[in-house]
């Protein structure tokens, strides 16, 4: 079901607040013979709608509505319109300076939240590009150095050499592009330049096709898989949720120093599928923990004992993707060494549309 526009949201809650008061007050005045609290549940009324809806206006029309209503149905002479009461006037008056004030607060506060989302936003951005820098700077070194030997030295290299240094320069090339379809994806989808596509995915057909990827890239790293043995259906976009996995799992592999077993475990809890990539290497900082999946990065930093510095953009990456999927991921260091990513998905929606 698609969401509601903001402008219909604030008035269905505008007409719901007013029907709601106009019937306590009846309640107040016919059932329990207590007139003297009716101007009170309005002014309530235009409390709650200037808090709970955008701008001035629906406060101030509530405010406006109520004052009818108290005149028109709770004020003698009964269903007649009497302006000439003080009491009367002096209601509107409390009610419409209470909208005013509300709505004054209210909107303070939230361009105060846009500002601090937007700060927030550009630390990110800011936090990323750090991490592009330093992330780009190794790949692209070795890439000229290597592209530089063999035009410098070209018929003195011999031809198993050449080859190596061919080999060094498609490998360094081929992780530029996975940082650059990183750095693209995460960007995109802040700015809501993508759209999820929710698909019902198998689960077996997910992990052979990661597994296959990650193969090409790293053929000899073994990696342990426990995956439940029914067929496990989950909506997701496939492609990002493959991404997010090959990340983890290529992390791993570059960052986690002494590393000899990663595993990836899938298990299902509570209609949701919870996704773990294991390592026993060396762990992550504890002062890390907090901020890993942020993009943050300083110079005298490092995500694991490792001098490669390609983990900020990827894991920024991971956490933009599972957010989009309304999921949650987590990290923290076992007890018996290394680390252990965690991310869930939720099938609920896809287990009700069955």
């Amino acid at each position: 079901m698609k969401k509601l526009p903001k402008q219909l949201k604030n008035v269905l809650f505008t007409i719901i607040i007013l029907i709601v008061a106009f019937g306590v007050s009846v309640l107040l005045q016919d059932v329990l013979t207590i007139q003297e609290h009716v101007t009170t549940v309005f002014v309530f009324a235009v409390f709650l709608v200037s808090l709970c809806t955008d701008g001035y206006w629906y406060g101030i029309i509530t405010a406006l509505v109520g004052m009818l209503a108290v005149n028109w149905a709770f004020t003698f002479p009964f269903f007649e319109f009497n302006f000439t009461i003080p009491e009367n006037l002096l209601s509107a008056v409390i009610m419409i300076v209470v909208s005013i004030l509300t709505s004054m607060l209210t909107t303070k506060v939230k361009r105060s939240e846009e500002i601090k989302a937007i700060g927030e936003k550009e630390q990110m951005r800011a936090n990323l590009l750090r991490a592009v820098s330093h992330d780009l700077r190794t790949p692209l070194t070795t890439i000229y150095g290597a592209s530089s030997t063999m035009i410098e030295n070209y018929e003195s290299v011999p031809d198993e050499q050449k080859l190596k240094i061919l080999g060094g320069i498609k490998e360094d090339a081929q992780c530029l592009i996975r940082m650059v379809e990183n750095l693209l994806s995460v960007t995109k989808i802040e700015e809501g330049k993508v759209k999820l596509i929710k698909t019902p995915t198998v689960l077996d057909e997910l992990i052979d096709s990661v597994i296959v990827k990650f193969k090409k890239h790293y053929p000899t790293q073994e990696i342990d898989l426990d995956i439940p043995e029914e067929i496990v259906l989950i909506a997701m976009d496939a492609i990002l949720i493959e991404q997010v996995l090959i990340n983890l799992l290529e992390n791993a592999v570059q960052h986690a120093t002494g590393m000899t077993k990663l595993s990836l475990k899938v298990y299902v809890i509570d209609n949701k599928a919870i996704f773990e990539i294991k390592d026993n290497g060396c762990g992550i900082a504890k002062e890390r923990l907090e901020t890993i999946f942020q993009g943050n990065y300083e110079k005298s930093e490092s995500l694991y004992d490792s001098q490669k510095r390609n983990a900020g953009i990827g894991l920024s990456v991971c956490a933009t993707i599972i957010k989009a999927h309304d999921g949650s991921i987590h990290v923290e260091n076992n007890k018996d060494g290394g680390a252990k990513f965690r991310f869930s998905l939720d099938i609920e929606e896809m287990n009700n549309e069955q």
